[in-house]
């Protein structure tokens, strides 16, 4: 099958996995569709993409580059595939977790497929058909602010929004100074809660953080409970302990979903349905779009089922391409559902220290 067949195949599709990745080797290596960045970075790599990369395995030849993104022009990470008609969604950045900010451009073709897939997982998981949004969150540089606007639109909701600046928040504990951090975020939920009291929201978009900051308040959890239909989290980790007493206590009739992902793979994934018994989150990859793979932090060999390791990040589509990429997280590696590529994760918690920085979650 031609190389545009395959990376534009239909957004009710799965292509093969071996085949899919080396038809996107052939795009983003070949000269006259590969972008500036990849292309120049491809004389470095001491292998051709697009005779040496065939499996998932083979991505973990490439170097990580995702430091590279901090500063590396926008315009050079565009395939030259698109020409004149790439339609650009907007650049974004990650958190700011481990130093500067790295910038990614989100295109509309990919933008079309996660939002397919995304609607397919709301509606596996019950979420209401209608009704608006409460994202507490960071928009502005951040991606999924983006990604929730556009799921409450599908839905025929409105995305509503406050005022947020995680990196503050993060400054403010980086230098001490967490008496500020805490009112700042304190500000926060005065902000959510006018829009929870005066709006007809039925699903929250949040951080953990954060929404355990709505929990100490017991005018927004009546709130939450009598009109919130169902609660997504992510953006930092939440302990098992926590989680169950927000879905058991604080919560009981309300859904409770996290999501796991990056703005390095320009998107996440929902926890996976589990028996009710089942209080154990496990995230399965959307493949071979996006995959994680769990390796030992001292050797980078591949862990077992079962066995805590670094999660390995990576995003293969038309649009862009980021493999190998080496993740600030620790996660149990989980055997994966049948057809899926890469590992299922579980347990995702972020590492002390990465790139000789201290890890930050603050509220995102």
């Amino acid at each position: 099958m031609a190389t545009e067949q395959i990376l534009d195949c239909p957004l009710d599709q799965v292509p093969d996995g071996p085949e899919y990745i080396e038809a996107a080797m052939r795009w983003h290596f070949s000269p006259e569709t590969g972008s500036p960045f990849w292309l120049e970075r491809a004389k470095t790599l001491g292998f051709d993409p697009r005779e040496d990369v065939r499996t998932l395995d083979d991505l973990r030849r490439f170097p990580n580059v995702a430091n590279e993104l901090r500063d590396v022009r926008v315009d050079d990470l565009i395939p030259r595939g698109y020409g004149a008609d790439a339609d650009v969604v907007g650049v974004y950045e990650s958190g700011g977790t481990t130093g500067p900010p790295k910038r990614v451009v989100l295109l509309r073709d990919w933008m079309d497929r996660l939002a397919h897939r995304t609607e397919l997982d709301l509606r596996a998981r019950g979420y209401p058909e209608d009704g608006h949004w409460l994202y507490l969150g960071p928009t502005g540089p951040h991606i999924l602010g983006e990604m929730v606007r556009r799921q409450a639109a599908r839905r025929g909701g409105i995305r509503f929004t406050i005022d947020i600046d995680p990196r503050w928040v993060k400054r403010c504990i980086a230098e001490n100074r967490c008496d500020e951090a805490e009112r700042y975020a304190e500000h926060l939920i005065d902000q959510s809660a006018h829009i929870l009291r005066s709006q007809d929201v039925r699903v929250l978009v949040t951080t953990p953080p954060l929404l355990t900051r709505l929990a100490r308040r017991d005018a927004l959890v009546d709130l939450i409970n009598s009109k919130i239909a169902a609660i997504s989290w992510g953006g930092a980790s939440m302990d098992p302990d926590t989680r169950y007493l927000l879905r058991t206590e604080v919560f009981p009739g309300v859904k409770l979903y996290g999501t796991y992902g990056s703005t390095m793979i320009l998107g996440g994934v929902p926890e996976r349905v589990t028996a009710p018994d089942e209080d154990i989150v496990i995230f399965d990859t959307f493949s071979p779009y996006i995959m994680f793979s769990v390796v030992d932090r001292e050797t980078g060999e591949a862990v077992r089922y079962g066995d805590r390791g670094q999660v390995v990040m990576h995003h293969v589509s038309k649009s862009f391409l980021l493999p190998n990429n080496l993740e600030r997280d620790l996660a149990t590696c989980v055997a994966p559902p049948p057809g899926q590529m890469g590992d299922s994760v579980a347990e995702v918690g972020p590492l002390p220290v990465f790139d000789d920085q201290p890890v930050i979650e603050g509220v995102y």
